[in-house]
């Protein structure tokens, strides 16, 4: 089993680029071994997500200084350091250092980050350079879900 975990709140900015990738591969045929979820910002609660399953790939938004719109591959040891960005509930880093401490094995965990450009609360919309990187992502992703759609 595989599962796609799509973080973030589409009401603030930027940090609904997991919801919106979320919508975007919402309307895909899917595998029967992969399972879709739209998160939000759960903190504790998102650890059941990981349960019962080999693979985990968590979309997110972070914000590192870089070039808006840029998406990157960070490890999810470099995540677990991270400090969570405001109105992101205790941050995806968090809940990856809440799951290596439990006594269940992890499943592999990848994580594909979207660079940020505005995040403000209250204030829903992705900019121009975030949502490029929705469409970057769902190309990017066609061969790990397409390939075995029955």
């Amino acid at each position: 089993m595989r599962h796609i975990l799509c973080f973030g709140n589409p009401l603030h900015g930027d940090d609904g680029f997991g919801y919106a990738v979320y919508q975007r591969l919402a309307g895909l045929a899917l595998p029967d071994d992969l399972r879709l979820f739209d998160v939000g910002t759960p903190g504790l609660a998102a650890l059941t997500l990981f349960q019962g399953c080999d693979d985990v790939l968590i979309i997110d938004a972070c914000r590192s200084g870089g070039e808006a719109g840029r998406l990157s591959r960070p490890l999810p040891e470099t995540v677990m350091a991270e400090a969570s960005l405001a109105g992101h509930g205790v941050g995806v880093g968090y809940i990856l250092q809440a799951l290596a401490a439990l006594p269940e094995t992890m499943p592999r965990i990848h994580i594909i980050a979207v660079e940020t450009a505005t995040v403000t609360a209250f204030r829903p919309g992705l900019s121009a350079a975030v949502l490029k990187a929705v469409d970057e992502v769902v190309v990017l992703l066609r061969p790990y879900f397409l390939d075995d759609a029955a």
